[in-house]
């Protein structure tokens, strides 16, 4: 069981809230009113960073596709290597379930500002 330092009442809510919900289009409706717009895409380029680590992209590579420094790279690989081990859980599962996405991984985050 994780123990680490998220482990919270308030955060078992939002996860169990956030594992309540159906599909993309309920988790937009959700995501849309919890967080901000900039948080969102963030979040999701944080996600895309971790792929494109995982996959063997080097910072320069991931630099110029995602517009993220080298500091937050190094951090998403630090946790890719030594976190708990949540990015390579969700990744393996995307790879699983999810259809391939779209080579910048843009798709679907237009129009959302």
């Amino acid at each position: 069981m994780y123990e680490g330092r998220l482990r919270d009442p308030n955060v078992d809510r939002l996860f169990r809230a956030i594992l309540a919900l159906k599909d993309t289009e309920e988790c937009y409706r959700f995501f849309d009113d919890l967080c901000t717009v900039g948080e969102i895409r963030a979040m999701a380029m944080r996600l895309h960073a971790a792929q494109l680590l995982h996959d063997g992209a080097t910072y320069e590579e991931i630099e110029s596709r995602t517009g993220m420094s080298s500091a937050t790279i190094s951090r998403i690989k630090r946790f890719l290597q030594y976190g708990a081990d949540g990015y390579r859980l969700v990744l393996e599962r995307l790879r699983e379930h999810a259809p391939p996405e779209p080579p910048d991984g843009t798709e679907g985050m237009e129009n959302r500002a």
